[in-house]
């Protein structure tokens, strides 16, 4: 069937997540050869709502076409939207465009978390972390993801535990990457350098993420030049400053009012750390003494 724009209704764009780079080449394949794989829709009502094919939609709408072509679903939208997920080949979803669509499921559909997790083959815990994730990450940074600014990728591995741990702290660092293409390490970088630095640091982050990157490669360079007896010393120093904060952290009450089982983590925590302590001590006094 072919339909109007105007009869589309786009109401699901916002569970897609969009890449420039591959609608470029849509359009230019559109404007060259035409639209040769239909769009997916379902009815409702006087309306058409579309499922599938959001970019070939834009792609269209840009080059000033007038129609689009289409294959209608005879589902209702909550069907369609199920199905389309399981047909779904070339653009496998991540956890956040998963989260995106449990929440639509169950905000609009009123399906229930086991629903959900029969649909999805998954359990519930696994629906539970899903929506824990689009709780936890702030829209506007959501919203970018969606646009392709921020690569889904990053926005996992970067800016969700920094918005679980300050969701402040993290959308003042997530404008900084938006100053620039930065890669899922470039941000891991900067993101280690947040939360090391004092607050002249994060200000230098905030106002030339590119600059503090390139110090931070002309610092490794120059300890790469400090030789084994220097980094050695710089790990000792950093080992006696994390020693300190702990015992700061213990003395504020981190292990008070556990559970058992963190009862149980810290203890094995605890063991480990002497375990790897004592070993360094008994081979530096060893070197030492040989020295």
């Amino acid at each position: 069937m072919e339909l109007e724009f105007q009869q589309i209704d786009l109401r699901n764009e916002h569970l897609r997540k969009r890449n420039p780079a591959l609608e470029r080449q849509l359009l230019a394949s559109l404007d060259g050869a035409g639209q040769r794989v239909p769009v997916i829709v379902v009815a409702d009502q006087a309306r058409f709502v579309l499922l599938d094919g959001f970019k070939r939609v834009r792609a269209l709408r840009r080059l000033r076409r007038d129609t689009v072509l289409a294959t209608r679903w005879d589902l209702d939208e909550a069907e369609g939207l199920l199905l389309e997920r399981l047909m779904r080949a070339s653009q496998p979803e991540g956890p956040l465009e998963q989260g995106w669509l449990l929440r639509d499921l169950r905000d609009r559909f009123r399906m229930s978390m086991d629903e959900l997790a029969r649909r999805f083959d998954r359990t519930p815990s696994w629906v539970s972390r899903r929506l824990a994730l689009i709780h936890d990450l702030p829209e506007p940074i959501q919203e970018k993801v969606r646009a392709g600014r921020i690569a889904p990728h990053t926005a996992m591995k970067v800016l969700v535990p920094m918005a679980r741990a300050n969701k402040r702290d993290c959308l003042r660092f997530f404008e900084a990457l938006l100053k620039a293409e930065f890669s899922t390490r470039q941000a891991e970088a900067l993101q280690a350098g947040w939360l090391k630095g004092n607050p002249e640091i994060r200000e230098r982050i905030l106002c030339d993420p590119g600059l503090f990157l390139r110090c931070q490669q002309v610092a490794l360079s120059v300890e790469d030049l400090k030789g084994p007896y220097g980094l050695w010393l710089d790990d000792l120093g950093a080992l006696a400053a994390m020693a300190r904060r702990a015992s700061h952290r213990l003395r504020e009450g981190a292990a008070r009012d556990l559970s058992a089982r963190q009862g149980q983590e810290a203890d094995c925590a605890v063991r480990q750390a002497r375990l790897d302590c004592h070993a360094l001590f008994d081979q530096s006094a060893k070197e030492l003494t040989h020295a």
